[in-house]
């Protein structure tokens, strides 16, 4: 066996992929790549009905946008043969058996064993069935469901983040691997797949616990290696709701839309669970060098998309002009315009999203704010603002103008005039935002 480090991250095509999917991913990536590893991008198609080809796509433009580089693809869509001769070898082994039951029956033992104080586990019904029982159920019912026979002992690992996990198997159902309609169900198509591609690390979700117990006895019973398991806190909202109802709101794709920018989506969700801090990495090496999974906690973790905001401004604020020269053109900001624009707005935007209407109030001017106790004086000041082109100095020179025929000064004589002309009472250096003023309207 190789020693090379190796982790894979798995993604159903059933939908666009999310801030919980990317946690999974984000782990699993930075753990090979620290480790000089492999990562493997391993599409979970065997359902057919639910898989689209666009989620496919969707999952690998997401991860191409946020940096995560796969090494290989892999489709289970492709690799079903392999799935079912694994099938065969458990069931030459008797661990591997047909059942039966309709949810409805299934539903009805649960019920009974939890009134009696048991634990709601199937009751293996189905291996006293005999032959003959077997082909009647069969005629009546259709194929049945395949479930592994779990050996009633405990299993124990040692979680990257849990520390030690012991669970009964005594205490767990036997997972059905193989549904009535035959398709393959990821317990079983996971575990071949780990053991033939040498999967050294696997982190997900802390509500994979349970089936990892079930996994580790699979993967031992068709002769594979262990890898070493961590899972990771599930994220809740704000207040510490279900995030799980949000999901559908925090798609990559939407984060994206809204103009988050990948190195601050990648520095929070690398962070957060965490004992170490939030900050901002605007490059991949950083966070794989800062990476360590022992440094994350099992308790539930909240999430905030808002918290992407200011790591996106801070991000913004990195950048020169010729890393956003695409946005600041779309706008129809003259090249020679371009820099100076840049630089007066990048302190005052939170995504680039937030450049149109900077752009449009220096083009086409604001509509201006004027207090009705400053209108004579906002309209005294106007008459002596210079015709425009202006510059670097016109500010300076026009408010002492100003102050000298007015006789006002400070706060009382920069405020209504920074409102006039830009119609906000905050922003960027006034001396720096006169020279793109395009349009002065008449201020009346």
């Amino acid at each position: 066996m190789s020693d090379k480090t190796i982790t894979r991250f798995a993604p159903s095509p059933t939908g666009w992929i999310h801030v919980g999917n990317l946690r999974t991913a984000l782990m699993n990536y930075l753990i090979a790549r620290k480790a000089g590893g492999e990562f493997i991008l391993r599409i979970d198609d065997t359902d057919p009905n639910r898989s689209k080809e666009e989620y496919v796509d969707g999952i690998k433009r997401d991860l191409e946008w946020l940096g995560i580089h796969w090494d290989r693809v892999e489709r289970q869509s492709l690799r079903l043969e392999k799935y079912h001769a694994a099938a065969q070898e458990l069931r030459d082994m008797d661990r591997f058996y047909e059942a039966f039951e309709t949810p409805t029956e299934l539903d009805l033992k649960r019920k009974k064993q939890l009134n009696m104080g048991k634990p709601p586990v199937y009751d293996r019904a189905a291996l006293a069935l005999s032959d003959d029982e077997k082909a009647a159920l069969r005629a009546e019912r259709g194929d049945g469901v395949w479930r592994f026979k779990l050996k009633h002992e405990r299993i124990v690992w040692n979680d990257g983040i849990l520390g030690d996990v012991s669970i009964d198997g005594a205490s767990v159902s036997d997972p059905v691997l193989i549904r009535g309609d035959g398709q393959i169900l990821y317990t079983l198509a996971s575990v071949v797949d780990d053991t033939e591609m040498g999967v050294t690390h696997v982190v997900r979700g802390s509500d994979h616990v349970t089936n990892t117990g079930t996994q580790i006895q699979i993967m031992q019973a068709l002769g594979g290696t262990v890898p070493s398991f961590a899972h990771h806190s599930l994220l809740t909202g704000p207040q510490g709701e279900a995030l799980s109802k949000r999901l559908g709101t925090l798609a990559l794709k939407d984060l994206r839309e809204a103009g988050i920018a990948p190195q601050a989506l990648l520095s929070l969700m690398s962070r957060l669970g965490s004992s170490d801090p939030v900050e901002l990495r605007t490059e991949m090496d950083a966070l794989i060098e800062g990476f360590d999974i022992s440094r994350f906690g099992s308790a539930p973790t909240k999430f905030d998309a808002e918290d992407l905001k200011p790591l996106t401004a801070k991000y913004l604020q990195t950048l020169d002009v010729a890393d956003v020269a695409d946005a600041v053109a779309a706008l129809g900001v003259p090249d020679d315009l371009a820099t100076q624009f840049w630089n007066v707005t990048r302190d005052n935007i939170t995504t680039l999203h937030d450049l149109g209407p900077w752009w449009t109030m220096f083009a086409n001017g604001a509509e201006p704010v004027i207090d009705d106790e400053d209108r004579d004086f906002v309209a005294q000041a106007m008459t002596l603002l210079p015709d425009a082109p202006f510059d670097g100095d016109t500010w300076g020179a026009w408010t002492s103008a100003v102050k000298e025929a007015t006789g006002r000064k400070g706060k009382g004589l920069f405020m209504p005039l920074r409102k006039a002309l830009t119609g906000q009472a905050h922003g960027p250096d006034m001396s720096a935002v006169m020279p793109l003023l395009q349009v002065v309207k008449a201020r009346g």
